[in-house]
């Protein structure tokens, strides 16, 4: 390493945020730039660690320490091209990954951890601005035909994989947009869009045919990807959202979160939405049921809209802060510890204070004549465990409540990818959550038919999501050719 002993004499020091009270009149992208040097600095943090313990955190398996050392010593057209040989999409995962691999770096063992995330968000923004991504199409074409299901992080990683390899790729997405959740999901102040259009734009450039509003199985029949494909990869995702099963769901004002994300990143892209379609949090009491990013997305989002008041509530008790806490995944592994989004710091300075809440349970909904929302009854929880040693929820006698709630987002998580379609007309085989089922190289139940991202291992990140859609590339290639060179990490 350039800087031996960069870590004992360099602060972790990561961005700055805009202030609240101005990022929330936008949907801009919160952050203010770094300067170089501080980013040559953080750089230098990696301490050389003898075992990178961040290569096995991060699902892709990037080689950390070496990009880290060369935007320390300002090589930074290395960098990328080392950033690259295991990331397709580093500007994705450099804003919206949750960064595993700082949980397991060595030196965050007993101090902050190097700023991997931020390094590697600035090395791919850095080689876009000097004009060192260009479109590389193959020189070869192998003559085989692959379509790929689904344009989210794994689809369009296994589409980038395969075309490299020579095959003839065409993505098909049921939206009208490339990109899946990325598009539609994210909202817009944690990744612009047209940052992943500028991706989508080189990928065509590369030779990737890109068809949307091609709904595989509904719009589209799957035997006529069958009879023109030489291989079909299934990366529809995890859609299929969890419901709240209570007295009152069926009364207007309650949405799934996917129902409202989609509709305000279309309208921050310009499209109009009818009045008596919109889900506006402007002057509403806001209830969000569900305590993970999906959640702070939909607060972040009800913020803007200048919502009259805003809760979040987790059935799960508060977790610990610190690794310290009791029954928190050791070093190196991923800890499930509280921690406060972006989203949470604005509702925290706006309302005075947190408006997360945790164990509580949410009892039913009450409305209007008209059938509209606007109470919701709850109950608090305690977690105790039971016989068999599992935690268990008890509801605390006497502490019933209700609240205003004119408008209530589920967040909950999803459940598993729809089955209507592609999985129910190829009789797919499903594990026991209900996602499709791969070999090693991740082929279904039907030869010629692989599945990746979350429709094979269910609701997960999107730097597992790209990695999934490599490998699932990596097998492709393997049934097509005989043989792969594309790069493979053993996940399963």
């Amino acid at each position: 390493m350039g800087k031996p002993t960069g870590f004992k004499e360099i602060a972790r020091e990561t961005p700055t945020r805009k202030s609240v009270s101005l990022r929330v009149k936008n949907w801009l992208e919160i952050y203010e730039p770094m300067a170089e040097q501080k980013l040559r600095d953080q750089g230098a943090r990696c301490m050389d660690c003898g075992i990178p313990f961040c290569n096995n955190g991060c699902p892709l398996g990037n080689l950390i320490p070496e990009w880290n050392d060369l935007v320390y010593k300002g090589r930074w057209q290395e960098a990328i091209e080392m950033l690259h040989k295991t990331n397709n999409f580093p500007e994705f995962t450099g804003r919206v990954c949750p960064a595993p691999c700082e949980e397991a770096c060595v030196l965050g063992i007993n101090e902050k951890p190097v700023a991997i995330k931020l390094v590697e968000q600035n090395i791919i923004e850095r080689a876009f601005e000097q004009g060192w991504i260009r479109p590389r199409p193959p020189a070869v074409r192998t003559g085989k035909k692959v379509a790929v299901v689904g344009s989210g992080p794994a689809g369009l990683a296994c589409a980038a994989q395969l075309n490299k390899a020579g095959h003839s790729v065409t993505v098909f997405e049921r939206a009208d947009r490339i990109g899946g959740l990325l598009m539609y999901g994210i909202p817009q102040f944690k990744l612009e869009k047209h940052v992943l259009e500028r991706r989508v734009k080189l990928l065509e450039a590369e030779g990737i045919k890109f068809v949307t509003n091609a709904n595989i199985g509904i719009t589209l029949p799957i035997e006529t990807l069958r009879r023109d494909f030489d291989a079909i990869v299934l990366c529809g995702g995890s859609t299929q959202a969890r419901d709240l099963n209570v007295p009152g769901r069926e009364l207007k004002g309650i949405y799934y979160a996917m129902e409202y994300l989609p509709q305000w990143n279309r309208i921050a892209l310009g499209e109009k939405v009818p009045a008596d379609k919109l889900i506006n949090a402007k002057d509403k009491h806001v209830v969000i049921i569900g305590g993970g990013d999906t959640g702070a997305d939909c607060l972040g989002s009800a913020i803007r809209q200048g919502c009259k008041s805003v809760k979040q509530f987790e059935l799960l008790p508060k977790p610990p802060e610190d690794r310290t806490g009791p029954g928190v995944a050791p070093w190196p592994y991923w800890p499930m510890i509280f921690r406060t989004s972006s989203a949470h710091e604005e509702a925290i300075e706006i309302a005075g204070g947190d408006v997360r809440d945790f164990a509580i349970n949410t009892k039913k909904f009450a409305g209007t004549e008209d059938g509209v929302v606007n109470k919701l009854h709850g109950i608090r929880l305690e977690w105790v465990k039971g016989d068999a040693g599992r935690m268990q929820m008890k509801e605390v006698a006497g502490s019933e409540f209700e609240l205003d709630c004119d408008l209530c987002f589920l967040a909950m998580g999803f459940v598993s990818p729809e089955h209507n379609g592609p999985i129910q007309q190829l009789g797919l085989a499903l594990d026991p959550r209900g996602n499709v089922q791969v070999d090693e190289n991740y082929q279904t139940s039907v030869p010629g038919v692989f599945a990746a991202g979350d429709m094979r291992r269910g609701q997960s990140l999107v730097v597992w999501a790209i990695s999934e859609g490599r490998q699932a590339a990596r097998g492709v290639d393997q049934a097509l050719m005989g043989r792969s060179d594309l790069a493979y990490l053993k996940l399963f």
